[in-house]
């Protein structure tokens, strides 16, 4: 198996699927897209490791990023209290040229995350950055929970709000000090008090009644692979307006209790955490 090789193969689109593992991927791709699929082997088992281990120099890529982690705050990894705990000192906005925080500007309250079209939306709407730059990134935050399809959202919902609230104080006329000053008390005060939302992870966004019935592994399974579905219809609608060669990966995957671990963590780099897909797409599959 090859390593992933982000940065070094050759392609000028890449769509990121966060946490999409090899094996899901490869059962029902192709019933939205045709292409070269291989199975490639992250250098990350998280997204905080896997950007501080794949983006180390400076590079000119347009980054659609609808993932916290990636963003153009200018906070270090190490400092921030969103879910992880890291000694990674990085941050995007020192090794990638342009990163726009999808996350935050096309955010769903109702589903408690980015929804696929909205990445795509986000695109669209500043191209200019996409033909000024020699790369373009475009991270979709699904098939990572929250199911979008069950609208609960609970655990990313911490983040937006935090968000929200840092927005409002900066509106009230906060105009002392950097944006590194204001954002890390305030939005990371608010979701200090989130631990256990975060810690609980996967299993706030399960059904009750479905994993009694089918048990959490099968349950769990079902709503990811519902999930990815979901991204790549939508990444099947963009592909035809992307003019160049497009490739589709992933961070890393997601483990639903293989050798005991649930949902993804940094360096536990076991196969359904590291084994991602690589598709170079060649076109939308068709219709029906």
């Amino acid at each position: 198996m090859k390593d992933q090789s982000f940065l070094e193969s050759d392609w000028d689109y890449c769509l990121v699927l966060d946490a999409c593992r090899y094996d899901v991927f490869s059962d029902v791709y192709d019933e939205y897209l045709r292409g070269s699929l291989e199975k490639r082997r992250s250098n990350g088992s998280s997204t905080p490791e896997w950007a501080y281990r794949t983006f180390t120099g400076e590079h000119d890529i347009a980054y659609f990023s609808g993932n916290p982690f990636i963003n153009d705050l200018d906070i270090p990894l190490n400092e921030l209290k969103w879910g992880a705990s890291c000694d990674y000192e990085w941050t995007a906005a020192d090794h990638i040229s342009d990163v726009f925080d999808v996350w935050k500007t096309n955010w769903d309250d109702d589903l408690g995350t980015i929804p696929p079209g909205n990445i795509a939306d986000a695109f669209r709407k500043h191209r200019h950055a996409d033909e000024r730059t020699e790369r373009t990134v475009l991270h979709y935050m699904q098939p990572h929970a929250p199911y979008i399809a069950r609208g609960k959202g609970q655990k990313l919902h911490k983040i937006q709000k935090g968000i929200r609230k840092q927005d409002e104080a900066e509106a009230g006329g906060d105009d002392g000090g950097s944006m590194l000053d204001t954002v890390r008390p305030k939005l990371e005060s608010t979701l200090e008090s989130s631990e256990f939302m975060q810690k609980a992870g996967l299993w706030l966004e399960l059904d009750p009644a479905s994993i009694v019935q089918n048990g959490t592994r099968e349950a769990a399974m079902a709503l990811y692979e519902e999930n990815l579905r979901i991204v790549l219809e939508s990444v099947a609608e963009l592909v035809p307006e992307l003019d160049g060669t497009v490739v589709v990966t992933a961070d890393h995957g997601e483990a639903f209790g293989e050798e005991g671990v649930w949902e993804h963590h940094i360096e536990t780099h076991i196969p359904p955490l590291v084994e991602v897909p690589w598709l170079e797409v060649e076109s939308a599959a068709p219709h029906g």
